[in-house]
């Protein structure tokens, strides 16, 4: 009873979902209560002014500028998650968003010069550890799974005046996107100005220096397009076919 119960629960938000048989009763009450004190801690931010539906706050999360973060439903902030929506655009989560626990979700840090914005996307999960900057702007779209460790960083620092410290010489900001569907691993770093298409694979490791196309498997420092994913998209599949006839007509030339 208590699995189809959770089950079901779990369901709203992903459909189709059937735990493993061998989870086991005692599994379920300890994800339960786990979970019921998440949603407990969500509803404490009426104490702040604030009615979300369906959020969920690990043990030491600490959100900075709550009037500026927007909420979809079931998200999941896990525990010592830090996020500060100082910034000139609301920071934003979609639906069925997770952020792993120790995450630091960061739109600015001065007052004297605010970030943009960072906007997560529906069912985007993120790993523990990330660093996510929004100063020039991160969009990350819907549908992408990200490992540990993840870094993205929205901004620059000038340095083109050898006589002036590098912390004076103030910066420039581009801001990154990054697609729907993609697959990050962990320990990715993302720099300034970079455009990452959908349906994108990032190897671990990698340091994406420069924007990357749509249906890419993308590894290396600096990061580079190594081949491409076998997702049928239209586009790529017209690719395809004009590079056939080019070497089809080279042939028989």
């Amino acid at each position: 009873m208590l699995k189809q119960l959770i089950q079901h629960i779990i369901r709203q938000k992903t459909p189709g979902f059937s735990f493993d048989e061998a989870v086991t009763s005692l599994v379920l009450r300890e994800l339960m209560f786990q979970k019921l004190g998440m949603w407990l801690r969500g509803k404490l931010l009426l104490l702040r002014g604030r009615w979300v539906s369906k959020l969920f706050l690990g043990r030491g999360v600490r959100l900075y500028n709550l009037p500026n973060m927007r909420f979809g439903k079931w998200v999941q902030l896990e525990d010592f998650v830090h996020v500060s929506a100082l910034g000139k655009q609301p920071l934003s989560f979609g639906n069925n968003v997770k952020i792993g626990a120790y995450s630091r979700i960061i739109t600015s840090i001065t007052l004297g010069d605010l970030g943009s914005h960072i906007r997560f996307g529906n069912n985007v999960g993120i790993g523990e550890w990330a660093s996510l900057g929004g100063a020039g702007g991160l969009d990350i779209g819907d549908d992408c799974i990200v490992g540990q460790y993840f870094s993205c960083h929205p901004e620059n620092h000038v340095y083109e005046k050898p006589d002036l410290p590098i912390r004076l010489q103030g910066v420039t900001r581009q801001g990154i996107r990054i697609g729907q569907n993609c697959w990050i691993g962990s320990k990715v770093t993302v720099l300034d100005g970079v455009s990452i298409g959908d349906n994108c694979v990032i190897a671990a490791g990698a340091v994406v220096s420069r924007s990357m196309p749509s249906n890419s498997v993308v590894a290396g420092v600096p990061a580079k397009v190594i081949k491409t994913t076998a997702i049928p998209m239209p586009h790529v599949t017209e690719m395809a076919s004009t590079q056939q006839s080019l070497e089809l007509a080279l042939e028989q030339a």
